[in-house]
């Protein structure tokens, strides 16, 4: 556990929250030391780091600070106008870790649950290719949906040079991300249908709390994260979505049961293919071979997604059509926002960058 604290430690800090990354750092000692983080989390200490223990911990904390329920934590967080002094902060976070709040030990029971807006820079930039490339309007199905933020990516505006895409006066705007060359955001991509799936759905339409613990996911420091989420939870509250709660190995299946005429149907997903079994990953490539195989350039489907390259140093945008069933990999981008890669460098193939 000590090692998993500080490398997610090191990624925080790397990443533009160094108060976390400093947080972690002191929980660490505090568990080799056999203290409070080691009373919290040594029952998880052989977990993996899908598991992602110091990440469910900081979001609980987070999560009080942001509700009101840290008063004494609230000058530190950046996130709430705080000095993002990690030292300083540490005798109220360990004292708030020892007394184990019910929202702490919520956090703790339960693997985090994101929905990072800034991945539709990349995501946008796909169905852009879809568009261009099938010239058809789009069904647009994600799975691991979450709160539903990233299938409203029509809600956002997206800009690079004299190319555009979405609603010119949103508040969530992603502006010269992509280097060295735009996207064909030209394509007039339209989305007809959207419906999404997730095991556990978070509703953030009708569900201020919702809000919340996305919200807390976020790292301190990391302000553009943070008001894009803002942003994107206000949007959201006046766009439904559909979203079932259901396990995506037989919703996809479901989904793509018949095919839609005059129609490209998209099947997306960010950062969550890890977080499956093999047998689940497998249903889910073998009804999308199934709907490929039937697809027609009258109704083609499109598998597209944004996952870890192999080795977790970046994310790669592969996008897969049908008919045919070519993969290619489109972009390289990181974790949250941009820059994106477009198109991917030479060498991406092969892991060099």
């Amino acid at each position: 556990m000590p090692d998993q604290l500080r490398l997610q430690g090191w990624a925080c800090r790397h990443l533009g929250s160094p108060f976390y990354g400093d947080l972690l750092d002191l929980t660490a000692d505090d568990f080799e030391a056999g203290g409070v983080v080691h009373a919290l989390l040594a029952a998880h200490e052989h977990e993996g780091s899908d598991a992602a223990y110091p990440i469910r911990m900081l979001g609980g904390v987070h999560r009080l600070v942001l509700a009101g329920g840290a008063p004494d934590l609230a000058p530190r967080f950046p996130t709430t106008g705080g000095d993002g002094d990690a030292t300083a902060a540490w005798p109220a976070f360990r004292a708030l870790l020892e007394s184990r709040p019910a929202m702490l030990v919520d956090a703790l029971a339960r693997p985090p649950q994101t929905n990072e807006v800034g991945r539709t820079a990349s995501l946008a930039a796909g169905l852009a290719v879809v568009a261009q490339r099938f010239g058809l309007p789009i069904r647009l199905l994600e799975i691991g949906t979450s709160a539903a933020l990233n299938l409203r990516l029509d809600r956002y505006w997206y800009e690079q040079g004299g190319a555009s895409w979405g609603d010119r006066a949103s508040a969530v705007r992603f502006v010269d991300l992509w280097l060295p060359d735009a996207p064909p955001f030209d394509a007039s991509t339209r989305i007809v249908e959207r419906r999404g799936c997730d095991r556990n759905p978070i509703d953030a339409t009708n569900d201020p709390e919702a809000g919340l613990t996305l919200l807390s996911y976020v790292w301190p420091g990391q302000d553009a994260r943070f008001e894009a989420l803002r942003a994107a939870l206000a949007i959201a509250a006046t766009t439904p979505v559909d979203v079932d709660r259901a396990d995506a190995a037989e919703w996809v299946p479901a989904q793509l049961a018949r095919a839609h005429d005059g129609i490209a149907t998209v099947v997306m997903h960010s950062i969550f293919w890890q977080y499956l079994d093999d047998a689940r990953r497998d249903a889910i490539a073998e009804a999308l071979a199934a709907a490929g195989a039937h697809a027609t350039s009258h109704a083609p489907v499109a598998y597209l997604r944004l996952e870890p390259n192999e080795n977790s140093h970046w994310t790669e945008l592969r996008l897969t059509g049908w008919p045919g069933g070519d993969e290619e990999l489109l972009a390289t981008a990181g974790f949250h926002a941009g820059p994106v890669r477009w198109p991917a460098p030479s060498g991406a193939e092969t892991g060099e960058e």
